[in-house]
C-alpha cells in the first residue's frame, strides 16, 4: 500500500451558503486543507463565493440544489411541482417522499438543473467541471436520469456516487441517520449504470459520510482513507484497467467545513439550518487545518488536487 499513489479531492460543499460559511472554505483553501469546492448557486452568498473562487484560484463546481431553498429557474419560481405550499424546495425528505408519491415533474427537473449550471457559468465564466448533488438528490430514482442527461448535454464529466466503503461498521451514526445514508447507498448503486451510459465519470473512492460534523477527526479521516484504499485494492480489477495496486486511486473526501451561520445572512432563500448553524462547521474546519492530517498526506503519498487534475 505504501507504493500506491493517491489523488484525494477534498471538496467543502455547500459554498455560497453564508458569507461565514465561504470565509471558513476559503481559510480551508489557502491552508491546503481544500482543495476544491462545491458551489449551491442558489446560496444566499453565491456571488461572493464565485468573487472570492476567482481570486484565489479556487477550483470549483456546481453543487445542484432541488431541495433547500427557491429555484433560480424564474418561471418555476412560483407555480411548479418542486415547491411547497410555502414557496420553497421541499426540503431534504420532503423532495423524497414528493419523488416517492410521483408528485414531481421531471421536465421542471431538468429545467431547474440547467438553470443552475448557465447561473453557475454566469457567476463564474466557466462550466462547472464536476456537478454533485445537494443533501445527493442526484442519485435518487428518476432524478438520476434527468441529472445525466444534463451533464451529458453540457459536456460535465465528473460526478460523486456516495457509496462509502466501511460505512456499514460506524457504530458511532445514530440509527435514524443510518438508515437515510444507507438509503443513499442504495440509490446509488442502482445510479452507477445510469451514469456510466452517459459517459460520466466519479473518483474510484467516495468518503464523508462516517466523517461528518462531530463525528470529524484526524484519525476518523485517516482510517477511513485506509479502509477505502484496502477495500479498492484487493477487489478483483475488471480485465480492462491495470491491477489497482500499479495504479493512481483517487478518492474524494466531501467536507463542510465553515463558520457557524449568524441568521439571517445564509440560507437558500428560506435562512441558515442548524446544522449550518451549530459548532460543527467549525470542528470540520478545525480538524482540517490541523498540521498532523497535511504530514500524514504526505508520509502517505497522498496528492491533493481538483476534478481537472484526474
Amino acid at each position: 500500500l505504501r507504493m500506491l499513489q493517491v489523488k484525494l479531492i477534498v471538496t467543502g460543499d455547500d459554498f455560497g451558503y453564508c458569507p461565514r460559511r465561504n470565509q471558513g472554505i476559503v481559510d480551508c483553501f489557502l491552508a491546503g486543507a481544500v482543495s476544491n469546492v462545491s458551489l449551491l448557486v442558489n446560496g444566499s452568498a453565491a456571488a461572493d463565493a464565485a468573487e472570492l473562487a476567482r481570486r484565489y484560484n479556487i477550483p470549483t463546481g456546481l453543487h445542484a440544489n432541488l431541495s433547500e431553498g427557491s429555484p433560480v429557474c424564474e418561471v418555476l419560481k412560483t407555480n411548479s411541482s418542486l415547491l411547497n405550499q410555502d414557496g420553497f424546495f421541499h426540503g431534504k425528505m420532503g423532495f423524497r417522499t414528493a419523488l416517492s408519491k410521483g408528485l414531481l415533474n421531471m421536465s421542471e427537473v431538468k429545467q431547474e438543473l440547467k438553470a443552475q449550471v448557465e447561473l453557475f457559468r454566469e457567476l463564474t465564466g466557466h462550466l462547472p467541471p464536476h456537478m454533485d448533488g445537494h443533501q445527493h438528490v442526484h442519485v435518487l430514482p428518476e432524478v438520476r436520469h434527468v441529472f445525466a442527461e444534463v451533464l451529458e448535454e453540457y459536456g460535465i464529466k465528473y460526478t460523486r456516487v456516495p457509496v462509502e466503503p466501511g460505512l456499514h461498521n460506524c457504530d458511532w451514526i445514530p440509527p435514524s441517520l443510518m438508515d437515510f445514508y444507507l438509503g443513499v447507498e442504495e440509490d446509488s448503486f442502482n445510479t452507477v449504470d445510469v451514469f456510466t451510459r452517459h459517459g460520466i465519470r466519479w473518483p474510484d473512492i467516495y468518503i464523508g459520510l462516517s466523517t461528518m460534523g462531530k463525528n470529524m477527526s484526524v484519525g476518523n479521516i485517516w482510517s477511513a482513507i485506509d479502509t477505502a484504499i484496502v477495500e479498492f485494492t484487493s477487489k478483483a480489477p475488471s480485465p480492462a484497467l491495470p491491477p489497482p495496486q500499479s495504479r493512481t486511486v483517487t478518492i474524494e473526501l466531501m467536507v463542510h467545513p465553515g463558520y457557524p451561520s449568524v441568521p439571517p445572512a445564509g440560507g437558500c432563500g428560506d435562512g441558515p439550518d442548524d446544522f449550518s448553524q451549530s459548532w460543527e462547521r467549525l470542528h470540520e474546519l478545525q480538524t482540517l487545518m490541523k498540521p498532523e492530517l497535511q504530514s500524514h498526506y504526505k508520509t502517505r503519498n497522498i496528492q491533493l488536487c481538483s476534478f481537472k487534475d484526474l
